[in-house]
């Protein structure tokens, strides 16, 4: 009597901690229309694009330009989207972890530091979601947007985008 072996079953290796420094990308147009994506895991929970650093190491500027691409497909060093529409605003803020995504981060771990950026889009793009992520994506006014957002520190950076791009075109004027 033979007995049939059975391959090894193989698990996925548990991911790491999340490292709780993070980037949120407000996404726009020249006239201030915003993208919104929805979370697959979250219904109704519209955002802008964010996502915490890969390594600890990893600049920020580099972190917001991976997280778009993933999320949105939108390629920020492209010839549509050169590196120079990423704006790194200089600003962060400290917020607490949401409490169902805890299990993501480092025993203890409660609080996340949120750098923001925004990245100005020629027009409204075609969008190509990360499907395991979000499912639906909007473009909208940006006082609309904002009020669309789940988060209260998200719909804050959004309502900020106008007097942000107008300190930056000082700067470089």
């Amino acid at each position: 009597m033979y007995r049939a072996s059975v391959a090894p079953s193989f698990h996925a290796m548990p991911k790491p901690p999340k490292i709780p420094q993070s980037v949120l990308v407000v996404i726009h147009t020249p006239s201030l229309d915003v993208l919104l994506i929805e979370r697959a895991d979250i219904p109704g929970f519209w955002q802008s694009v964010t996502g915490s650093k890969d390594r600890l190491d990893e600049p920020l500027a580099e972190t917001a330009i991976r997280e778009v691409a993933e999320e949105t497909g939108i390629v920020i060093g492209s010839a549509l989207v050169p590196e120079s529409a990423l704006f790194d605003w200089q600003y962060s803020i400290e917020y607490e972890i949401y409490p169902q995504f805890l299990h993501r981060y480092g025993e203890g771990v409660i609080h996340n530091t949120e750098h923001w950026f925004s990245v100005q889009v020629p027009e409204q793009l075609e969008v190509t979601l990360a499907p395991r992520e979000h499912t639906a994506f909007l473009w909208l006014p940006y006082a609309e947007a904002a009020s669309r957002c789940f988060s209260s520190s998200n719909a804050d950076a959004i309502l900020q985008l106008p007097k942000r791009l107008r300190e930056r075109s000082e700067c470089r004027g």
